[in-house]
């Protein structure tokens, strides 16, 4: 039997979140006027992984159409799991497999339950799920409590300072990951 968890996660590129929209002005007597427009929320990524004993699958980044970082909804949800994972699955040629989700809404969106469904069975853990996923529980996979921390250690070690050096960091980090080092 085999069970790939699930999890995403939102990286920031840097650790201050302005609040709100700031706009500071330049102590300049050439340009008295100026002000300098800082944007209200950091540059971020939302990245998505799963991940069974015998490795992970993944990393997938969230983009829309324009290739453009965005956060997740049902319908990105539901995307990848068809453009991405179920292919990903198919050549890793697993069988007997388990999926298992937390609870967050756009994963148990009514049509994400039900492809979900179609795919996987009885073997569904999640809420709303066959087997049902633990209310107040957003801890239960290794990725939750193994693999977000340990990525989040290395990635920010070179300090990134755009995107896409930080979604390569992202990539290399977990690509390195070992599949002992999953085992334990």
């Amino acid at each position: 039997m085999c069970i790939v968890c699930y999890d995403h996660i939102m990286v920031v590129i840097i650790d201050l979140v302005n609040r709100q929209f700031v706009a500071h002005r330049i102590r300049n007597k050439q340009i008295p006027h100026a002000i300098n427009e800082l944007p209200m929320h950091p540059e971020k990524t939302t990245v998505w992984c799963g991940l069974w004993a015998g490795g992970i699958i993944g990393p997938f980044f969230f983009k829309d159409d324009r290739g453009r970082n965005v956060t997740v909804n049902g319908e990105r949800y539901r995307a990848m799991i068809h453009d991405f994972f179920l292919p990903q699955l198919a050549e890793l040629n697993l069988v007997n497999m388990w999926f298992q989700q937390d609870g967050a809404t756009c994963h148990t969106a009514r049509e994400t339950m039900n492809m979900l469904k179609d795919e996987f069975g009885e073997q569904l853990i999640s809420r709303n799920g066959p087997v049902s996923w633990p209310p107040r529980s957003c801890d239960l996979t290794p990725l939750d409590y193994f693999l977000w921390g340990y990525v989040k250690s290395l990635v920010y070690v070179d300090k990134p300072n755009t995107i896409e050096a930080l979604q390569d960091n992202i990539t290399r980090v977990i690509r390195r990951i070992q599949p002992e080092m999953l085992e334990q």
